[in-house]
């Protein structure tokens, strides 16, 4: 880091903060200060849908993922466009002729009090812990770059979004998230460019491509079938995008308010519906160019040195621990393989351009024994780390991050710096603005009716800034969490998300359906969802299947449907609509 990298990112962020003050300025009520009055045009709308999806997570953890486990990681976007044409038909019509603040006050017009404060708390669990851990997430990398303590970070970055946050609203997240989006688009295709460019002379993209497809990085799709049998515990495939990812995407853009809130700000059903249908079309190939962007990292390091684990962090605490000399010797190990790798990939993409598939084929098998042996090299160490400091390696995470540290340019290098905070904060300000209305529509006005004029709106700002404190006090116990950062939010999500969609669903279309059943439904079901994610760690649920997150969507949605439409049925006559 160099004055000139500090300077871009000062410009940048104070710029952001002071864009953020200046378009602060609405009406001094609660539709002004959450929904913006409903007069944002559609592509602010996009925007601001994108920019709450998309956190740093999604632009920091995402080419890491490529680089571990590969692109398949796509799929899991599959049900989006779907879930998109959906929502546009049944809830963006209903939200705006209700004129709802909040998705869940739709919930006591058709059910009652106790299933809409069931579903606004569940939404303020889930959403509350998320917003900790996209806070955590540029902090661990200020931290990894600079040695500074991860506590004052976290307190730096989740305190300076505030600022604009709290006086602004959502009329000041949906213009930031505007600018944020484009400068974060134009610095990650500026760091593709130089990690192109970074390849030796010889190496075409076509040549990287082709070493990270033999080595399984471009499995886009893979159907979750393995010797004649479906893996239900596979992470990501076909099946478990569409059905799985149809069924996240269909509650989290249809029943999470942090982004029901984003298109209530829209001018009109045709506004919101433009900005939902267009997300669903550019989602996709946004991600994929993120994934790409790990897919060519993979094949840079290829051909230059890596190190056995990317956490420089985690790394230094194992060198300073008992367990010194062992990690002395299997980085020893490590880098003889990562040199011979090296050569033999040289050799690989010349016997290509002689189109010599005899000796192509010889070194594919060489290439393929190495990379096992240097897996079993960063499993050795992962081993390592547990049993010497008791944490798990989450290297992936910071794969782009050293790329970004000893690569990139003086300048490009404080702008990736500065768009990691910008993905943080573009997320972060729409959560705590949700998690503000949620908790002043939901419960407050409950207890206390102060009308929704000046004074529910200097509420609203007390609360935003209380949901921001406590976001930042999630994100100084995230460390502890250990996988990747961008799975773990969305296993947070898989948890709560299905049972969310669940009272949704039967609220549109279960219309005998009481609020008792559905509540109770509720329960039994979100119950049997977080047993069935933790069944490894309680022996008395041995029996039941192991199964990957994405499908606890679908099992949380349709078995509310199932259980509260049983409940309906055995119990007295039903419940006429409201």
């Amino acid at each position: 880091m160099n004055a000139f990298d500090w300077l871009v990112i000062v410009v940048v962020l104070v710029g952001i903060v002071l864009y953020g003050l200046y378009k602060s300025r609405t009406s001094r009520n609660l539709e002004g200060y959450f929904l913006s009055n409903r007069n944002l045009p559609w592509y602010v709308v996009l925007l601001s849908i994108m920019g709450t999806q998309a956190s740093a997570i999604t632009f920091m953890s995402g080419p890491g993922q490529a680089f571990s486990d590969g692109m398949r990681f796509l799929q899991y976007y599959f049900g989006l466009p779907l879930a998109m044409v959906v929502i546009c038909i049944t809830f963006v019509p209903l939200f705006n002729r209700l004129k709802v603040y909040t998705a869940y006050e739709f919930l006591e017009k058709r059910f009652d009090n106790k299933t809409r404060t069931l579903t606004s708390f569940l939404f303020l669990l889930q959403r509350g812990l998320s917003t900790g851990i996209s806070i955590y997430m540029p902090s661990i990398i200020v931290s990894s770059l600079f040695g500074w303590d991860v506590f004052w970070v976290n307190l730096l970055s989740g305190g300076a979004l505030i600022i604009y946050t709290v006086s602004g609203g959502a009329k000041a997240v949906a213009h930031t998230q505007k600018i944020q989006l484009l400068l974060i688009f134009s610095a990650m295709a500026a760091a593709a460019y130089v990690v192109i460019h970074s390849l030796p002379q010889s190496v075409t993209v076509g040549d990287a491509l082709n070493i990270s497809g033999k080595a399984g990085r471009t499995n886009i799709i893979t159907t979750g079938f393995e010797k004649g049998s479906f893996d239900w515990n596979d992470k990501y495939n076909l099946f478990s995008g569409l059905i799985g990812g149809f069924f996240l995407s269909l509650s989290y853009f249809g029943t999470d308010h942090s982004q029901v809130g984003r298109y209530l700000t829209a001018q009109n059903n045709r506004e919101s519906k433009l900005g939902l249908l267009m997300n669903g079309l550019v989602k996709i190939p946004m991600q994929f160019g993120i994934l790409l962007l790990g897919v060519l990292l993979f094949a840079y390091y290829q051909f230059n040195s890596s190190p056995i684990t990317f956490n420089e962090g985690l790394l230094k605490e194992v060198q300073s621990s008992s367990s010194k000399d062992s990690l002395q010797n299997l980085q020893r190990r490590f880098e003889v393989l990562s040199q011979e790798k090296q050569k033999i990939n040289a050799a690989y993409v010349a016997a290509r351009h002689e189109q010599n598939n005899e000796t192509k084929a010889k070194l594919e098998e060489n290439l393929r024994q190495l990379s096992h042996s240097q897996d079993s090299c960063r499993t050795a160490f992962a081993n390592l780390a547990k049993t010497s400091v008791n944490k798990k390696d989450n290297g992936a995470d910071y794969v782009f991050l050293t790329f970004i540290k000893n690569v990139l340019p003086a300048g490009l290098r404080g702008l990736l710096l500065s768009i990691i905070f910008l993905a943080s904060w573009s997320s972060i300000a729409a959560a705590l603005n949700s998690l503000a209305a949620s908790t002043v529509v939901d419960f407050h006005e409950r207890f206390k009716r102060n009308g929704r004029g000046e004074t529910a709106y200097r509420t609203a700002k007390w609360y935003t800034l209380a949901w921001g404190v406590f976001s930042v006090l999630v994100a100084e116990f995230a460390h502890n969490l250990g996988q990747s950062l961008i799975e773990t939010v969305n296993v947070l999500g898989s948890l709560f998300y299905g049972v969310i969609l669940g009272i949704f669903l039967v609220a549109f279309y279960l219309k005998r359906v009481s609020g008792t059943a559905v509540f109770v439904a509720a329960l039994f079901i979100e119950t049997f969802v977080v047993l069935l994610f933790f069944k490894q760690n309680i022996p008395a649920l041995s029996w039941l299947p192991t199964i990957s997150f994405l499908w606890l969507n679908a099992i949380g949605a349709i078995g509310v449907m199932l259980v509260a439409v049983l409940l309906q049925t055995f119990s007295q006559a039903p419940k006429k609509e409201k």
